[in-house]
């Protein structure tokens, strides 16, 4: 796949699927009004700000990776033709999830609409099933040994703390 045609298949799957899951469902639930803030405390709402203004930019700093440096998109159905270990990829191995569902989180927090809490803890539980049995073994069996040693040494879902770097 070209670069060009890799940046056009991720922009498009940005909106399909980022857009849609953190920006236009949680509208839908929450018209972006705000509610009362959780247990009375301001200090969520600024916490909720703080996850939104980190998950965005994660989320198009990995989907510009998987198109420049992957050659390829995070849909399924074009996926990066190389092993994309770079940028927050070198704490995590699943950026793309963790920020959708902090920016869902944010969100929630913002407005104070629990709904949003149930929203983001329903969709982690879909990303983590999809992970496990579908994502993991398909990179396996794609990039074999250069997966399973960024598998062994980046963690799922809790980010390490220092930067891994590929052999």
């Amino acid at each position: 796949m070209s670069k060009a045609i890799a940046v056009l298949g991720s922009a498009l799957f940005f909106v399909v699927a980022p857009l849609v899951l953190a920006g236009f469902v949680p509208w839908w639930v929450t018209q972006w009004e705000f509610r009362p803030a959780f247990l009375g405390v301001g200090l969520t709402r600024i916490l909720g700000s703080m996850l939104i203004l980190v998950g965005v930019p994660g989320l198009v700093d990995s989907f510009s990776r998987f198109a420049l440096q992957g050659l390829g998109t995070p849909a399924p159905i074009a996926p990066t033709q190389k092993l994309v270990v770079t940028g927050l990829y070198r704490y995590v191995r699943n950026p793309i999830y963790i920020a959708v569902v902090a920016v869902i989180f944010g969100q929630a927090l913002l407005f104070g609409d629990w709904r949003l809490l149930w929203y983001g803890a329903l969709l982690w539980l879909f990303f983590h099933g999809f992970v496990v049995m579908y994502e993991e073994p398909t990179l396996k069996q794609t990039f074999g040994a250069e997966y399973e040693s960024f598998r062994t040494s980046v963690p799922r879902w809790i980010p390490r703390l220092t930067p891994w770097r590929a052999a």
